[in-house]
């Protein structure tokens, strides 16, 4: 019988939004090293003002890279005690291959350590010199591989990329045209393949939508040319595919990824981003003839073709990350996050590359820090002024990344100056958010006062920013 006390309410004329949560709880913590502005100054300058070259301890929010740094599920934990370490054959190793294929659909798979193993792996079997590399913006580590061979990589992005106001969907689409002219102006035989890099780091993290890769991959089949994907954060691409890309909102994330795939030859992946472990990455490919040409390579740099350089666990807790990485509630929770810095530094003013990335916040430097002179590296400099600040340790993605010409050895000036804080996966809560914010915030506050950068002491002949030494330009010194 109903209760009588009760006849009189009514039902709610209104239910409140439930707030957003994040899909998982914490099961485990490790302590943070807090620091003072006195002790940051002087690691830094001890570090020869290089943000890799403090050590961890020296950080309190480390935003430096998402590769490797992320938290592992119980699951991976629990794959990682039934890893086979066998040499030749091992299970592992067949659980990784099964999963790749049933992901990306290619038949040919090859482990390796990481993703610039990957590159080095497959373009020892397929890049020559005087050869021309066409795509978006390619990383750092890839145009290094490229130019090492005496290469070049052709950056075929849109120019909506570049101005970081511009509201588009897609900033990592390869603009048909330009790609079409390096098809017409370079012998067929001097590109071995184009790279679509996916999501497009070097433009801010930015994705590439289904309906440009397919017209990508037309077009270098128009021309006889194989493509080609870098596949570090095929996931989170495939979840902007999702959310920005009207015929694909009622597809499944895994459905995305086949068709992703489905339009390309291959891919190189650095599987310490999507594939949300500590280290590994992969070659996967459909020509049998480059599987076998790469097998030669894999043998000679990285080891027997079923470990490639990893363990059994790792290959074991990788294959777990992997199928974690493709489902919808992973990634609507890891890119809500980075959405909410983003939301955060603009609410405070701070200019940033819009729309936000699937892993990182890119702050436009340019207009940051006006007054420092582009041959004193803006974005390295508010990377400094941000460590100092609050021992938050972001990484430059400019001109200090986009290193020398190979021929005249001068400094390239790329058309974004910026500063990346890449968020690692499943590591920190939204107050670390609310700190960094904070820190840009007091430091964009005063940014009329920085008017100085840095200078180089010492660099590597390529990829110098790993290990490059800077000095205040303030300072006299001879140059190394």
């Amino acid at each position: 019988m109903d209760n009588p006390r009760r006849a009189h309410i009514k039902p709610y004329l209104f239910a409140m939004e439930l707030p957003y949560i994040e899909p998982h709880k914490i099961k485990m913590v490790e302590t943070i090293h807090t620091s003072t502005l006195k002790e940051r100054s002087r690691w830094i300058t001890e570090a020869k003002y290089n943000l890799f070259k403090l050590t961890s301890r020296q950080v309190t929010v480390d935003l430096l890279t998402d590769s490797g740094t992320g938290a592992m599920s119980d699951r991976q934990w629990a794959e990682l005690i039934q890893g086979d370490e066998s040499y030749a054959g091992s299970a592992s190793f067949e659980k990784l291959r099964e999963t790749v294929r049933e992901l990306l659909g290619y038949p040919f798979f090859i482990p390796t350590h990481q993703g610039r193993a990957a590159e080095n792996v497959l373009f020892s079997a397929l890049v020559k010199e005087g050869d021309v590399i066409p795509g978006n913006t390619h990383f750092d580590t890839t145009k290094g591989h490229i130019e090492f061979r005496k290469a070049r990589a052709e950056d075929c992005t849109i120019d909506e990329a570049f101005n970081t106001t511009t509201d588009h969907p897609f900033k990592g689409n390869i603009d048909l045209n330009k790609l079409e002219t390096v098809f017409k102006s370079v012998p067929r035989e001097k590109i071995p393949f184009v790279l679509i890099t996916v999501t497009c780091n070097s433009s801010g993290g930015q994705p590439v939508s289904m309906a440009n890769i397919k017209a990508v991959s037309a077009l270098a089949k128009q021309y006889g040319i194989r493509v080609l994907f870098d596949a570090a954060r095929f996931a989170e691409n495939a979840y902007f595919i999702k959310n920005r890309e009207k015929d694909y909102e009622n597809r499944t994330i895994r459905e995305i990824v086949l068709e992703m795939f489905a339009c390309g030859d291959g891919a190189t992946m650095s599987a310490k981003k999507d594939g949300i472990a500590n280290m590994g990455g992969f070659i996967a490919l459909r020509e049998e003839d480059v599987y076998q040409q790469a097998c030669t390579f894999n043998i000679m740099f990285e080891g027997y073709l079923t470990y490639g350089g990893m363990s059994g666990r790792d290959m074991a807790a990788l294959a777990q990350g992997l199928k974690e990485a493709v489902t919808y509630e992973y990634l609507h929770g890891r890119i809500s996050q980075v959405r909410y810095l983003g939301n955060k530094l603009l609410e405070y003013g701070v200019p940033v590359q819009q729309p936000f990335g699937g892993h990182a916040i890119f702050v436009d430097a340019l207009k940051f820090l006006p007054y420092v002179p582009r041959k004193e590296f803006p974005a390295q400099t508010l990377a400094v002024e941000l460590y100092k600040e609050s021992g938050v340790r972001g990484v430059e993605i400019g001109t200090l990344l986009a290193d020398r010409d190979p021929v005249t050895r001068r400094n390239r000036y790329p058309k974004l100056e910026l500063l990346r804080l890449a968020i690692p996966r499943r590591v920190y809560t939204d107050n670390h958010m609310n700190y960094t914010a904070a820190a840009l915030a007091n430091i964009y506050a005063r940014r009329n006062f920085i008017q100085q950068g840095y200078r180089i002491v010492r660099e590597a002949p390529i990829m110098r920013h790993f290990t490059i030494e800077l000095e205040s330009a303030e300072e006299k010194t001879v140059l190394c």
